[in-house]
């Protein structure tokens, strides 16, 4: 039986004829997705019980086993932009951004994080990664945390709008049922997130890593039977409708050139492992370095495989619709439009209850980077504002953990409030991404960089190279708003805005302000906004 379906995945058959309208969301698939909602309450109500202290509830009691704290550090980085945007840049794109770039930065990142900053975060008992900053000083650490804390916001904001507009698609209903959507997500995720604390989040990412792994083999085993073979769709030329991505070239107007794809995913991977919450927490849940380092490796192995399976899907899309025109509908484009054929299949072609699992995978990974980011918040608003003020009084681990829970209340209502407004950023879905919560990804690590490797650093040079590093980030990302002329590639806002944020940094940590009064760091100040102002007219108006 086995050889009989190897054979019939493999064999070359003639395409079958498309159904050119939407089968309808049934019963099944209903069903699928109500169990999978309520096996995430059910897992968040039953560990709800066991929260004993805010130690538990933020970190496992540091005692969590590598392999659940590496496949809930890939789920918790790894969202539905990825699940979306990897099969969709392959379609509209090719490989070169979807996965290839990805694969090659892999053992880097792995030799940089993994020797360098695990043993530095590791070797304090910290709870938050911004109080690695402590060094700084407490205005650079909430400068640092503030910052963290708007970035995370846009962040969980975009993964709802993003998971409502895609489930419109697949489910086939009246867009208007996407706040809805927005609303449920959200609350079942809030819901499960403050109930059980950090091991419910990494236990139910675990899961929610397994669905979407299933659901995107599911798509694939699809479209070979479909075609009547993985030779049918399997890639042997680069497409006609595909732009040229040279091997790199330093013309910024280029999207996409091998080398310099390599570089943003190093430094743009290096400095959101280092500055993110959720990834330094995942670290701490652990028993030691080498136990982190572990976890590492193995979301490091989970990003490689996963990237090669969803660039599969989307050469699977790209090989299927090339094949089958008519069951594009019209308006859409595989030049202009690659982010919608992976829903799109969903809706049309995926059998009743595979097409639940498929869109369960969906909402698996926009509730684990949910339950990431509001779990990170809890924590910096936690420790970095509400310990550290001068009116704190300690309070007993029960108060602690009650607190935590009504802030993930008020977190997730925010974030369902904020995630209607992210539709405005033009670009596909990795576009988008850079060009908002990367933004201020390379500004943040900056703060760690000074903190954990400049002894020289001072807490006026560390904010003003996070201004500084903020602003060369906007004015790349947003380059054709601001002057009128063509796109500059994101892939430059990382490399760019990581370089601005070391050299000012640097730069203004030898003026003398450490210790002056606060009339003189103002005048500091004003004199290097005016600077950075002037170099920014100038850059803009050229």
């Amino acid at each position: 039986m086995t050889a009989r379906f190897a054979g019939l995945l493999l064999a070359r058959k003639s395409p079958r004829p498309p159904v050119n309208t939407p089968h309808p969301f049934g019963a099944l698939d209903w069903t699928v997705l109500a169990a999978y909602a309520a096996a995430m309450l059910g897992i968040g109500y039953y560990y709800s019980r066991r929260q004993k202290s805010a130690e538990e509830y933020f970190l496992g009691g540091r005692t969590m086993h590598p392999f659940l704290a590496g496949i809930s550090l890939f789920t918790a980085i790894t969202s539905i932009i990825t699940y979306l945007g990897t099969p969709g840049e392959y379609v509209q794109y090719g490989p070169t951004l979807a996965f290839l770039a990805g694969l090659i930065a892999l053992p880097f990142v792995q030799l940089i994080v993994g020797r360098w900053m695990i043993p530095v975060i590791m070797r304090l008992p910290i709870t938050s990664a911004y109080e690695l900053l402590g060094g700084l000083g407490l205005s650079v650490r909430r400068t640092g945390s503030l910052a963290y804390i708007v970035t995370r916001f846009v962040w969980m904001s975009m993964i709802l709008y993003t998971s409502s507009r895609a489930l419109v698609n697949v489910i086939g209903c009246d867009p208007h049922w996407g706040y809805l959507m927005i609303a449920v997500i959200g609350l079942v995720t809030t819901t499960y997130t403050l109930s059980g604390g950090i091991r419910t989040v990494m236990i139910t990412e675990t899961v929610q890593f397994f669905i979407m792994l299933l659901g995107a083999t599911a798509t694939i085993v699809s479209v070979s039977v479909r075609l009547g073979g993985v030779s049918a769709w399997l890639p042997v030329r680069w497409e006609p409708h595909w732009p040229h991505q040279p091997l790199f070239s330093l013309d910024p107007h280029i999207r996409v050139t091998l080398i310099g794809a390599f570089i943003y995913n190093v430094i743009a991977t290096v400095c959101s492992t280092g500055s993110d919450q959720s990834t330094v927490q995942r670290f701490l849940t652990t028993r030691d370095a080498r136990t982190a380092r572990r976890a590492f490796l193995l979301t490091n192995f989970s990003i490689g495989g996963v990237s090669i399976v969803l660039g599969l899907v989307g050469a699977a899309l790209l090989g299927f619709y090339r094949m089958n025109p008519g069951a594009i509908p019209a308006g859409l484009t595989l030049e202009k439009n690659g982010d919608a054929f992976f829903p799109l299949y969903i809706a049309q072609f995926l059998p009743s209850g595979v097409s639940g699992l498929v869109v369960a995978s969906l909402m698996a990974l926009s509730m684990s980077c949910l339950s990431a980011g509001i779990n990170a918040l809890i924590i910096i608003i936690t420790k970095d504002f509400i310990e550290t003020s001068k009116s704190h009084v300690e309070h007993s681990e029960q108060e602690k953990v009650r607190l935590s829970r009504r802030l993930a209340f008020v977190i997730g209502l925010s974030v369902i409030l904020g995630s209607v407004a992210v539709g405005a950023v033009r670009g596909n879905i990795f576009e988008v991404a850079g060009k908002t919560v990367n933004l201020l990804g390379c500004p943040l690590f900056g703060l760690f960089f000074l903190a954990i490797f400049v002894r020289f650093a001072t807490p006026f040079g560390a904010v003003m190279g996070a201004v500084y590093s903020t602003a060369a980030a906007v004015i790349v990302g947003y380059w054709d708003v601001l002057t009128g002329h063509p796109v500059i590639s994101f892939l430059w806002i990382a490399p760019i805005s990581f370089s601005v944020s070391i050299v000012a940094s640097c730069g203004f940590s030898l003026l003398p302000t450490r210790g002056r009064p606060v009339r003189v760091l103002a005048s500091y100040a004003a004199a290097s906004l005016a600077v950075l102002a002037g170099i920014s007219w100038w850059v803009v108006s050229r």
